[in-house]
């Protein structure tokens, strides 16, 4: 299975493997296109019954900045620790493919 995420047709993230859990597709940080330069945390943050609270990046790509485009769960609680780190886009402003 193969997954990727694109901005404007630029590819942020790409991998083998992943997760894909309530529709969303958990690319591994490693599978981030230069990590620092692309994703920058913002202090929003939201919360999930399940998975545990999701802190949030603005996503950087050829000048374009995304605000809170991507999540992820430093800390997830017990039932989401396949997810831990693994960062999330949103589908309006990140196109993800996924195989």
């Amino acid at each position: 299975m193969h997954a990727k995420a694109t901005v404007d047709g630029t590819v942020i993230a790409e991998t083998d493997k992943y997760e894909f859990v309530e529709g969303n597709v958990y690319f591994p940080p490693d599978s981030i296109k230069d990590f620092s330069a692309t994703m920058t945390p913002t202090d929003h943050t939201t919360h999930c019954y399940w998975k545990g609270t999701s802190h949030y990046y603005t996503i950087n790509v050829n000048g374009k900045a995304l605000e809170n485009a991507a999540w992820y769960y430093p800390e997830p609680l017990e039932k989401a620790m396949n997810i831990k780190d693994h960062v999330a886009f949103y589908k309006n402003k990140v196109k993800i493919e996924k195989e």
